[in-house]
């Protein structure tokens, strides 16, 4: 039987798919990867595991870190998953504009200061 992925590795869930996205951004604009279906959707399948790595995380991490809108993401998770029909490009670009990098930095920065084993004896089901 395989170990269930913990808080940790959805945090390195979100932290890879938010360098997915940026790495596809590097030398190229919105509007060029938008004409770019592809890589278009591609991105929104980066965001997608971004709120679904969220909606993983254990509601003990969620509470302990409140200065993340948890909710959002999960909610933007939900519209790209069951909404797909109603994808808004400029939400898209918004997240990534706008959300991707300082979420970024607060993942970073709750993986590095969190003491994981610690986390897991005071957290575990």
């Amino acid at each position: 039987m395989r170990e269930p992925i913990r808080d940790k590795g959805r945090l390195e869930h979100i932290v890879e798919a938010i360098g997915r996205i940026l790495d596809f951004m590097a030398d190229k604009s919105f509007e060029e990867i938008s004409k770019d279906k592809l890589e278009y959707y591609g991105i929104v399948k980066c965001i997608e595991i971004v709120g679904e790595a969220t909606y993983k995380l254990s509601s003990q991490f969620k509470i302990a870190h409140p200065e993340t809108p948890w909710d959002n993401i999960e909610k933007m998770r939900h519209v790209l998953v069951h909404d797909y029909y109603q994808i808004d490009e400029n939400e898209v670009r918004y997240v990534i504009e706008d959300d991707l990098r300082p979420l970024q930095e607060q993942i970073n920065r709750y993986i590095s200061e969190t003491d994981w084993d610690k986390w897991e004896r005071t957290n575990s089901k």
